[in-house]
């Protein structure tokens, strides 16, 4: 993965700087084109793939918003968080007080494991 180097100031005294590395994204993949990438690795058409992911997209929230984890073995599992302000009383607390819905995605063992073979190298 290629990294470029970026100075930032430290915020409790903006005279010290130091130098950090960043990623360095190279592009988006589109779903049409992860779709291309299966059907050569496979014996399914591109709309069966097409269809598959689609799907998935579709589904994944149902199942969330239903209060499930939904795990993909081999790629990791998806779960919906949220934090709330707090009541005084179980009676004082409503709906409104829940903020900061997020998904929350948990790599599994494999992926990690494909993860910590990563190299790096700087780019300019």
């Amino acid at each position: 993965m290629k990294y470029k180097l970026i100075q930032r100031a430290n915020p409790q005294d903006r005279n010290q700087s130091k130098w950090y590395a960043q990623p360095v994204n190279e592009g988006k993949i589109t779903r049409k084109e992860i779709a291309a990438d299966i059907v050569n690795q496979s014996s399914l058409s591109r709309g069966d793939v097409s269809n598959v992911i689609e799907s998935l997209i579709d589904t994944l929230p149902k199942y969330l918003l239903m209060g499930k984890s939904v795990s993909l073995e081999g790629f990791g599992t998806f779960r919906l968080s949220f934090s709330s302000e707090g009541a005084e009383t179980t009676d004082k607390f409503n709906t409104s007080q829940i903020t900061s819905v997020k998904v929350v995605f948990t790599p599994s063992v494999e992926l990690k494991a494909a993860i910590d073979k990563i190299s790096f190298e700087k780019t300019e």
